[in-house]
């Protein structure tokens, strides 16, 4: 019914770390390329990172590299993101997000046609 939905997010202290799930409820989610987008308020939605189908490609913004890392286990139909030493202004709610079937690796939004709710994270000094 809800093709994707996101859990994990909460409150955490600076430097502390959490691990988003987003669950899918697609056809062919081997497929599809898979990303994680943040929102802060007042901002636009930004990627956060993507995963290529296959996995073996992924991208992160500079923003997180370092500290975030996105995975995904198409068994479960499951994309990940780890979030390590977190800081205040990783504050957002964060949302994953899958392409059409075989859709390019892309960090647009455009390129984009599945959204979860969003999942809430505040970094909390």
């Amino acid at each position: 019914q809800v093709p994707l939905v996101e859990s994990g997010g909460g409150l955490v202290q600076a430097g502390g770390s959490l691990r988003l799930s987003c669950t899918a409820s697609v056809p062919e989610f081997s497929s599809r390329i898979m990303g994680w987008f943040r929102q802060a308020p007042g901002k636009d939605r930004e990627v956060v990172a993507v995963v290529h189908r296959d996995a073996q490609i992924t991208h992160t913004e500079p923003s997180v590299k370092g500290r975030f890392t996105i995975s995904r286990d198409n068994a479960k139909s499951t994309v990940y993101l780890q979030m390590n030493s977190l800081r205040t202004e990783d504050t957002a709610v964060y949302y994953c997000a899958a392409t059409h079937s075989d859709g390019p690796f892309s960090v647009s939004v455009v390129q984009y046609v599945y959204w979860g709710q969003g999942t809430q994270v505040t970094v909390s000094s």
